[in-house]
């Protein structure tokens, strides 16, 4: 009884373990093409395309915050030019660190959004 139960779980592991082998040689394949998207692929796409939403639904309001242009009026009735560079370089930079971090904890793509206005006041 013992050699016919070890002779077929051979037979069975002769023709089941060809097969994991060839699925693992072709996964191998794959991702040597660059075809292949394990999880941790569509785990850091969608993080991307969270963090594009989300800057996204927050570049209208940096932009009334902090203008994008070289030149821009400090009053309405005053003529002399002011730098935003820096100060709209900092508050990208704060923001974006926002963003990236509520999204890792798992945050919405909105809630995301959010926490960078509010890490720079807007």
């Amino acid at each position: 009884m013992n050699i016919i139960s070890w002779l077929i779980s051979k037979i069975v592991q002769f023709f089941l373990g060809s097969e994991y082998e060839r699925r693992s040689s072709a996964m191998a394949k794959e991702k040597e093409a660059g075809v292949y998207v394990g999880e941790t692929a569509a785990k850091a796409r969608n993080f991307e395309d969270d963090y594009h939403d989300a800057t996204n639904m927050l570049r209208t309001r940096m932009d009334r915050s902090f203008p994008d242009n070289f030149h821009a009026r400090l009053g309405s009735g005053k003529n002399s030019p002011y730098d935003h560079g820096e100060d709209r370089a900092l508050a990208v930079d704060t923001t974006s660190t926002a963003i990236a971090m509520a999204l890792r904890n798992g945050s919405t793509v909105r809630q995301a959004a959010e926490a960078g206005a509010a890490s720079v006041g807007i």
